[in-house]
Parts: C-alpha cells; structure tokens; sequence
C-alpha cells in the first residue's frame, strides 16, 4: 500500500504511457485486419483505407468497447489471491509490464509485416507474469482455456460464415445469365445486413457506460432503421455505376466487381468498427485495472467503472498507429494469402466482421488477425486448395505460435524491472 502511495503518481503515468503504446500497436499491427481486403481487392486505396479506419475504429473502441475490457482486466487473474490483496503493487507491475511486453512485440513484428494476435500477446503477457511472478493459481485457467479455444472457433466460424456468403453471391449473381443487374438486386439487401448488424451490438452492448442503455426492442426497431438508411445509402451509390460492356469482354465480371467495390466501403467501415470495438480492450483492460487500484489506495476491486477517458486513450492511440504505420501488414492480407476481388473481399470483411462484433457483444476477447485469416481461407477454398498460398498461410501460423511465449517472456523481463525499481 505504502508503494502505491507514494509512487501513485508516476506509476498512473507510466500505466497510461504503455496503454497508449499498447493501443499504437494494436492500430499499427491490426489495420491489416480491418482494411487489408479492402486494399488487396482495390476496392480502396490506401489513404481511403487508413481515413476510413481512423474514424470508424475511434467509434467502435469508444462506443463499443467496454464490454471486452471486463474479460482481459479481471478474467484473466483471480484479483482475490492473499499475494495480491497483501501487495496490491504486483498486480500494478504485473499489468504495466503486460502492456510495455505486448506493444514491444507488436512494434517488432510490424517491423517485419508479420500480421500476429494482438489479443495473443497481451493474454500471454498477463498470463506469463502472473504465472512466474505471483502464483500459478493466480492464473484463472478456465477463462485462459476459454479465450484459447476462441482463437480456434473463430477462424472456423468466420470461415463458415464466409464461404457461406461467398456461395450465395455466386447462386444468386455470379452463375446467373445476367450478374450486373442480379448484383443490383441483392447487395443492398447485404447491405441492410451490415448496417443492421453494426447497429445491433453497439446499441445492445456498448452504449451503456456511457449512460445511453436502451432495452432489446427499442434496439432492434433502431437498428433495423439504421439498416434501411444504410441500404438506401447503398441504392443512391449504385445507381451511379453503369454497365461497361467493353471491360466485360476482358473480364466476364468487371462491371459487377464495380459493384461489389462500393460494397467493400460498406464492409471496410464494418470491420474498422468491429476491430475498434473488440481490439481496444487489449491495451485499455490492463490500463483500467491499474487505474483502479492507484485511485483506490492500493485496493482490489471485484469490479470497477470504465473510465470514459481510458475508452478515448486506447480509441487514439489505436488511431495514432493506424495511420503512422498500418501499411506495414496490409499486403499480407490483402493479396498474399489468396488473390482478392471486390467480390470475394466482401465476403470475407463481412464474415469477419460479424464474427467479431458478435463477440464483442459478448465479451470474448478474440482474435481479429485470426478472424479474417480464418474468413480470407474460406472464401479462398470456396474456390478449391489451388488458390491458396500454403507458404504465406504457414508463415502467418509460424508467428500466432510465436507471439503467445514472446509476449510472456517479455512480460516476464518488465515485471521484475519494474519491481526492481520501485521496490
């Protein structure tokens, strides 16, 4: 107790300092999953992307996020251990060093383009340490068992749910005699579909610590509104693209694939949302818990309030990354797992996007790198094995395995530094 009072101060700087970096990574590593489709399949440029992305993710880690943050904040760690009520210090160091260890190895693996977990590096921080450090009954290993069988249903899911989607456009406007006008008639309905959907969670789930609740029904009948807005939107956009008799000849489905471009931006805003609302309790969870106990003398809370100002801490500085250095891991995703049109990006994109959104409503903290890997792969074998890169897609894996250890030695490193300097 006496640590945290007279060090309070610097120790909440600190916190807030290696959440910000935390949250740069989670932008400068994660772009690639909310706008490497995009991207890949042209449907944007890179500017259009990263301009998309800052707005659309600052909103969804604001208004969407404080319901992940619960799980990786007090999920993770039993906060009722007698080493932890005794010296409630651990947990600070503990936390800091979760958020300085898993921003270092973002920072790294963005050097190199790997396109790596950021929800994996912050977990195997937190569990590294708490591990090694305090006790390995610390450690809540059902919810750490939880969290890793969602790294594997998730890829699947979203990888269903795309090969899904990827199927009915190609039923219903690909293999038609007439795709252009069929892709006129269904995609606003897809299009509902986002808006819905985006609507849903951040209505349901994320607008109640910022006292706007809203009960089930007053959601739906929102949300289904918001869908129409979006699907008139949509209609107005693709009135303005005509048939090009001419590019058919070259490409059987150039004019359609104009089509599913404007769609994309659709898609893109979708997943940027998603992401922000799902990847911000990365860098704001450990952040919340150190808040906490500094504020409070030394106590830990069985549950604590989400700061509004922590949500915008982590909702910039995922922004600040993003836009710093996103383009590092967008290529890998965009074009060297499979090759990517418009079409098949959005199915990807939407399929991932609802995989995440679905979990941010209910606080699984999954992997969004995972996610669309998992969505990019099914609409890839929706197409047979041939059009996969099996090199690249044994790379990516190569470094999921790599980053649970890394981040938990790091984490580790930090922790007794940190010990060591403050006593």
């Amino acid at each position: 107790m006496s640590i945290i009072a007279e060090y309070g101060t610097i120790l909440l700087i600190l916190a807030c300092l290696f959440g910000f970096f935390m949250a740069w990574g989670v932008g400068a590593n994660d772009v690639a999953n909310a706008m490497g489709t995009s991207v890949g399949s042209k449907a944007l440029t890179i500017k259009q992307a990263i301009i998309i992305a800052i707005c659309l993710e600052f909103l969804g880690a604001y208004l969407a996020g404080g319901s992940v943050t619960d799980t990786i904040r007090k999920g993770i760690i039993d906060p009722n251990m007698p080493e932890l009520l005794e010296n409630p210090q651990l947990l600070v160091y503990g936390m800091m060093a979760a958020l300085l260890a898993a921003g270092t190895w973002l920072m790294v693996a963005t050097h190199y383009g790997w396109p790596v977990s950021t929800t994996h590096s912050i977990v195997g921080a937190i569990v590294g340490f708490a591990a090694v450090s305090i006790s390995v009954d610390a450690v809540n290993w059902g919810k750490v068992s939880s969290i890793v069988a969602s790294w594997i249903i998730s890829p699947i899911m979203s990888g269903c749910i795309a090969f899904m989607i990827f199927m009915s456009v190609q039923k219903l406007i690909l293999d038609t005699d007439n795709p252009f006008r069929n892709a006129k008639r269904y995609v606003p309905v897809y299009m509902f579909l986002v808006g819905f959907m985006m609507a849903m969670v951040t209505l349901i789930k994320g607008l109640k610590h910022i006292g706007m609740p809203l009960d089930y029904q007053e959601s739906i009948l929102l949300s289904l509104l918001i869908g129409l807005l979006v699907m008139l939107a949509g209609k107005i956009a693709l009135s303005k693209i005509k048939e090009d008799a001419q590019a058919d000849k070259a490409f059987h489905f150039s004019s359609v694939e104009k089509v599913f471009g404007v769609m994309m931006i659709f898609t893109a805003c979708s997943m940027a949302f998603a992401h922000g609302s799902n990847d911000v309790a990365n860098a704001v969870g450990p952040l919340a818990a150190v808040v906490s106990i500094v504020l409070s003398g030394g106590e830990i809370a069985g549950k604590a309030a989400m700061p509004s100002w922590v949500l915008l801490l982590g909702a910039a500085g995922i922004v600040v990354g993003l836009a710093t250095y996103g383009y590092k891991v967008m290529a890998t995703i965009g074009t060297a797992i499979t090759e990517l049109t418009p079409s098949r990006g959005f199915a990807a994109e939407l399929a991932a996007a609802t995989t995440v959104v679905l979990a941010s409503g209910t606080g699984l903290p999954i992997s969004t790198t995972h996610t669309l890997v998992g969505a990019v792969l099914g609409v890839g074998l929706a197409r047979g094995i041939g059009a996969l890169n099996l090199k690249v897609i044994g790379t990516i894996f190569m470094s999921w395995l790599i980053t649970l250890p890394a981040g938990a030695f790091l984490a580790i490193i930090f922790f007794h530094a940190l010990k060591l300097i403050f006593g």
